[in-house]
């Protein structure tokens, strides 16, 4: 069998049931685990992703105002690829390639007898539908079982050591300018860790933000997650966010309760990596109760302890 995966979360999903080895092609933005990037590449974004967080949501938009897919597919690839399965996703356009544009290049450049696998999750409970979706495309379904016990078994085990502990309302940030939160399955990931979520819904699309509702919130805790951004990445674009008027007022940044988190591999990606989103929300609301990560994980830094702090607190 021969497998192209066209998004993050379903080639991770794809590894985890132990299927690496079929593997054949990847998007673009595929890069875990290790090896993958090694794959030849089948997708490419039709907009110029290098910019502000500002400039990139203007070129999808316009993209997406003229009717067009904001990304593409390499047909001559996919042809030399010879695929049995393509797996895709029809739950968000901005996200990957979307699914009419894979049919268009399946019919072009492959075949009829390409199985196309799409997959919408939107929450935790259709996260394992994927799962189980994908593994019975790729003959998985034993190997399925095992994942998903084992995702239930650790998030039941953050649960239950954050059940009696104070839940704090934290406010997870997806875009920066414009400002959005997190929806889909991070409102349930931060309940799982202890948390009362703000500003979206499980299960929902991500929702756009007000500052004055923000302020009107005054959260406890602050997650920066922007999607498809390291922290790096994200510690470069606060300043549509820290220099709001009032900034400096929230109880979450006199309380030093800022973090930032790498968005493109934890919380981004609706697979089995999800298990660690959520250990780090339990870590950054309740340290006390969690062992603190290596400073140098890549997982999450607290903004009032950063290198960068001083220079953002002058913007």
């Amino acid at each position: 069998m021969r497998i192209v995966s066209l998004l993050p979360s379903t080639t991770e999903i794809v590894a985890a049931l132990g299927r690496k080895n079929k593997l054949v092609g990847r998007s673009h933005e595929c890069d875990f685990p290790d090896g993958i990037s090694e794959l030849p590449v089948c997708t490419e974004p039709k907009f110029n992703p290098d910019g502000t967080s500002y400039e990139i949501d203007q070129r999808v938009k316009a993209l997406l105002q003229e009717g067009l897919s904001v990304y593409r597919v390499n047909q001559e690839q996919l042809k030399e690829l010879n695929p049995d399965v393509i797996i895709t996703q029809d739950h968000c356009e901005v996200c990957a390639v979307s699914l009419d544009e894979v049919k268009k290049a399946v019919q072009s450049s492959v075949g009829d007898h390409v199985e196309v696998i799409s997959v919408s999750p939107t929450d935790l409970s259709s996260v394992v539908r994927s799962i189980r979706t994908i593994a019975e495309a790729i003959n998985a379904s034993e190997q399925a079982e095992k994942v998903m016990q084992q995702m239930k078994s650790e998030l039941l085990h953050i649960q239950n050591k954050t059940t009696t502990l104070n839940h704090p309302d934290i406010l997870a940030i997806e875009w920066l300018d414009p400002l959005m939160a997190a929806g889909n399955w991070v409102p349930e990931l931060i309940q799982l860790a202890g948390g009362r979520a703000l500003g979206a819904e499980a299960g929902k699309h991500s929702p756009w933000l007000e500052w004055k509702s923000i302020q009107k919130w005054n959260p406890d805790i602050i997650t920066i997650i922007p999607c498809g951004y390291d922290i790096d990445q994200s510690l470069s674009e606060l300043s549509p966010l820290t220099s709001q008027k009032g900034w400096k007022e929230l109880d979450a940044v006199r309380n030093k309760q800022v973090f930032v988190a790498d968005g493109n591999h934890f919380f981004n990606r609706p697979g089995p990596r999800l298990v660690e989103s959520t250990r780090i929300l339990a870590e950054i609301m309740h340290p006390a109760s969690f062992e603190k990560p290596n400073q140098n994980s890549g997982r999450w830094i607290n903004l009032a302890k950063h290198q960068f702090h001083k220079k953002i607190q002058q913007i």
